[in-house]
């Protein structure tokens, strides 16, 4: 059997400037590919591609886990002023997560954390 060593999401955008400087600006992820019509970010060994949207694009989804949820939300709120977001609340199956419509696409970032017990 094979070991799978990374999950990198791809997501379409209809403006990929924007969408990388959202992961670079809000996030912290490094640019280590940008063209106009591709890009890639990384962070702590993780990769999102960002790729032009075609004009019926469907809705996507990818969940990113964090080990200091709190910290993060207090660092990035004031960066989310016109972002589509739903602050930090706890989940019924025992994780903490805020979401986020990431901005020039229809792509829905869970952020989230283990609620420790």
């Amino acid at each position: 059997m094979y070991k799978a060593l990374f999950l990198s999401p791809m997501v379409p955008s209809y403006n990929i400037k924007a969408t990388l400087n959202f992961f670079v600006d809000v996030f912290s992820f490094k640019a280590v590919m940008n063209t106009e019509n591709y890009a890639i970010v990384f962070k702590d060994n993780h990769l999102i591609h960002i790729l032009n949207a075609g004009t019926d694009i469907g809705e996507m989804e990818f969940y990113l886990e964090v080990d200091e949820i709190d910290s993060l939300w207090d660092n990035i709120k004031d960066k989310l002023n016109e972002i589509k977001v739903k602050p930090p609340f706890d989940r019924e199956y025992g994780m903490r997560e805020f979401h986020i419509i990431v901005p020039h696409t229809k792509t829905l970032m869970f952020v989230g954390q283990e609620i420790k017990k």
